[in-house]
């Protein structure tokens, strides 16, 4: 009776260890079968990638302005280096450092001890001079000496005085002059200084009017003549332009740059442009139109410049990468001279990682259909 008992409990222990087995197993498979069925709208099966939102514009006809634009130096309208033509020792010095001077001021006084001795001899030998000839004269009035005594003594008077102007002479050679008006540079000479034939003393320039040379291409030329107004920019003086005019146009074309080279002047009252400054200029001559689309939509690559063009509408909107080719920027808009047409819709924002192909979206013209499908699917 107890060996019946304990073979049922045995048996029926069995079995609820199978049914468990069993109820594990088909969990299991149920599970599977959830995460491969891929019907959910988030399983791999549901709708396509997701498009990207962007924003459109048109290509359309824009004014731009005609202009030429260079790069050039600033000189003064007249510019020297103060130099001295002997070697010798600094005795004065006349100016300061950035003093404005007349024409013909005196700057810097060398040594002269012999030249001034030069000139008291000659002022010496004058006075001798003029005393033989009022001697002479004297006697041949009075018929002692023959008259041709006198002619000689004239003679030496004559001898005398261009000696005393040529040692006059040298004496102002020791004393140099300011060439023209203008504005003294910094310099380091003092008295003392010796100096020697070439080195520079002082730089002098008249920048009451800054000149500037830059070249224009020759095709050009026909817009470039005397008295043609010009607009300068400098780098150093942000947010200031200055205007000025054509002075001249060189007579030669460059054989190898095909540029010729145009002198431009500015008043310049204030010193505000100073030689040697980096200067834009720029030349105006009418309006054109031509087709423009922001800067923001245009990117550049290497030496390639692209866009991309809306292909497509609405759940079939797609970004097309087509290269264009581009000519003046202004105004926060880019000439398009090559690559598209007027009406042409290209992407002009959320460019950051849209690639070519991809599908977008377009703000403000509603979700894709796909993508509302797929909102109407996820509802209970």
């Amino acid at each position: 009776m107890n060996f019946a008992r304990r073979h049922f409990f045995l048996i029926a222990a069995v079995g609820l260890v199978v049914l468990m087995a069993l109820a594990v197993a088909v969990r299991t498979l149920s599970v599977g079968g959830d995460d491969k069925g891929g019907g959910g709208p988030g399983g791999r099966g549901g709708p396509g990638g997701r498009a990207q939102t962007v924003e459109a514009v048109s290509v359309a006809q824009r004014d731009f302005v005609n202009q030429i634009q260079a790069l050039g130096v600033a000189r003064g309208r007249r510019s020297v280096d103060i130099t001295s033509s002997t070697t010798e020792l600094i005795t004065r010095v006349l100016f300061v450092d950035g003093q404005s001077v007349r024409a013909g001021a005196p700057l810097v006084e060398l040594q002269a001890r012999e030249e001034d001795a030069g000139i008291l001899t000659a002022r010496a030998n004058l006075a001798q001079a003029q005393r033989d000839f009022d001697r002479w004269t004297d006697l041949a009035e009075r018929g002692v000496a023959p008259r041709v005594q006198a002619e000689q003594a004239e003679s030496g008077v004559a001898t005398a005085q261009a000696a005393l102007e040529a040692a006059q002479a040298r004496r102002g050679d020791r004393v140099i002059r300011a060439p023209f008006a203008g504005v003294i540079g910094l310099s380091t000479v003092t008295p003392g200084t010796l100096v020697n034939p070439g080195a520079v003393i002082a730089t002098l320039d008249d920048i009451g009017v800054v000149r500037v040379d830059f070249p224009v291409p020759e095709r050009y030329l026909s817009l470039v003549r005397r008295g043609t107004p010009i607009i300068a920019t400098a780098d150093a003086l942000p947010g200031e332009s200055f205007q000025g005019a054509i002075a001249m146009v060189d007579t030669r074309v460059d054989q190898t740059t095909r540029a010729v080279t145009a002198r431009a002047e500015f008043p310049n009252p204030g010193g505000r442009l100073r030689p040697g400054m980096s200067i834009r200029v720029r030349i105006q001559e009418g309006m054109r139109q031509a087709m423009a689309v922001p800067e923001a939509a245009v990117l550049f690559e290497a030496d390639q410049a692209f866009v991309y063009r809306i292909a497509g509408a609405g759940d079939e909107a797609q970004a097309q990468r087509v290269l264009v080719e581009t000519g003046s920027v202004e105004g926060g808009f880019i000439e398009i001279t090559g690559g598209l047409a007027v009406g042409d819709r290209i992407v002009a924002g959320g460019l950051n990682r849209l690639q070519p192909g991809a599908p977008i979206q377009v703000q403000g013209e509603g979700a894709p259909s796909g993508r509302r499908q797929g909102r109407q699917g996820q509802r209970p």
